[in-house]
């Protein structure tokens, strides 16, 4: 359907889902500063304000963005080993969808994920230190721990100039992931036990 076809017929079905998928688009084409509703509502082929009734600004829009993103993250992970392991998988999870939206990471680094929303996406991975008898705030240090371990670590990775991108520079990245990942959650496991 054309542009000029569209106008004059029924307009374009508009959902928060296919918004965020849309501004996800943007975001990891163009960059953070080109995310405007303006230039959102042109990706979908409507008025920019018919956004407004999703979300009520921006910052709105960014805190569904962070959360679309995090939900993403959580969803790649099997929370159904040890809880060291599902920690590590979280870990390791988290930094793919990160790396796989290089544009997004500093975004995710200063907007916090719903608080609500993320207690229910990591309902499997608390589960996993419940059953092993840890207390539910010991569990939450731990997560949000490796998160920020993430988040910071990624950080540092695609805030490095493209040029110090060889294969050379990505093992170096990798191994020093994984080098502090398993040292925090072998520190956990000690401290929790």
């Amino acid at each position: 359907m054309t542009e000029g076809r569209r106008r004059a017929g029924r307009p374009a079905v508009l959902s928060t889902e296919r918004i965020l998928a849309a501004a996800v688009e943007i975001l990891d084409a163009e960059g953070l500063e080109a995310l405007t509703m303006r230039r959102l509502g042109l990706q979908l082929g409507v008025a920019a304000m018919s956004l407004y009734r999703h979300f009520p600004n921006r910052d709105a829009l960014l805190g569904g963005v962070v959360n679309r993103l995090f939900a993403e993250a959580v969803s790649a992970y099997a929370p159904d080993a040890t809880w060291p392991e599902a920690l590590t998988g979280f870990g390791l999870a988290y930094r793919r969808t990160l790396l796989a939206h290089p544009h997004a990471v500093r975004l995710l680094a200063t907007h916090p994920v719903n608080v609500d929303l993320g207690l229910e996406l990591l309902t499997g991975l608390l589960s996993r230190f419940e059953a092993a008898g840890i207390a539910a705030h010991d569990a939450l240090t731990a997560v949000q721990s490796v998160g920020v371990y993430v988040l910071g670590h990624t950080l540092a990775q695609v805030g490095t100039p493209p040029e110090h991108h060889d294969d050379a520079a990505l093992a170096f990245y990798d191994h020093w992931f994984d080098s502090g990942l398993i040292a925090m959650v072998t520190g956990f496991e000690r401290q929790l036990v």
